[in-house]
Order: structure tokens, then C-alpha cells, then sequence
């Protein structure tokens, strides 16, 4: 994989994005050329675990897969994960000053039955 692969990831299956993530983390400690050991040391992690990422093997915790950006130099990275909605500044003062905490369900809509009418409405 490797090339374009942020235009095509609603393609593939979570497999096949796990299996890429797990291979660019392989390749960003290549990159700045430490060992699986170094980086396990670095991380906090044991060696175990690293090998575990770079090979697909297995799931990692967000925990671990913090602790391994970070390693790696890479924690800036998260912001082009996920990055933070944009508000409008009338927008943040709609709401407060404050971004919102949880979302708010959908509310349905009850239309009247066809033929309901109020009582003082006249045909």
C-alpha cells in the first residue's frame, strides 16, 4: 500500500486499515533508524508489543499506540487524525464559550393524521 492511501481509505476494510497503520508505524521507526528495541525502551512498552504493531499482529490499545507516536516523534500527527471541529466565533458565543460536550438526539416530529382538524377550524 503505502502511496495515496489517505484518498483511499474508505475503501478498504478496518483490516486492511489496521494492517497499513501497523506498517507506516514500522516505517516511522525506520525512518528515524532505531531499533524495535529502542523503541519499545522509549515507549515504555516491552518488545513484545512492538513487534506485535509492526506486524499486524494483534490489536494495540490507544494507550499503546499514543505511547509509540510519541516515541517516534510523531504526536503531531494526531492532529491530522482528528482534528478539532472549526466554530465560528459566533458560533462559540452561541454556545457559551464552550465547545459542545455530548450530542443531542434527534427529535422526532409528530404530523397530525390526514383529516385531523382543530375544533374551531371550518371545512
Amino acid at each position: 500500500m503505502g502511496v495515496n492511501m489517505a484518498l483511499a481509505f474508505h475503501q478498504l476494510s478496518d483490516q486492511h486499515i489496521h494492517d497499513e497503520l501497523c506498517s507506516r508505524l514500522k516505517a516511522a521507526r525506520l525512518e528515524i533508524n532505531i531499533t524495535q528495541a529502542e523503541l519499545a525502551e522509549r515507549a515504555g512498552i516491552s518488545l513484545i508489543t512492538v513487534k506485535r504493531a509492526e506486524s499486524a499482529k494483534g490489536n494495540i490499545t490507544l494507550m499503546t499506540l499514543i505511547a509509540l507516536l510519541r516515541a517516534l516523534g510523531r504526536l503531531d500527527q494526531l492532529d491530522n487524525f482528528l482534528p478539532l471541529p472549526a466554530l465560528s466565533p459566533l458560533q462559540l458565543k452561541a454556545v457559551g464559550g464552550q465547545r459542545r460536550q455530548r450530542a443531542s438526539a434527534s427529535r422526532e416530529v409528530n404530523e397530525p393524521a390526514s383529516g385531523w382538524k382543530w375544533g374551531d377550524e371550518r371545512e
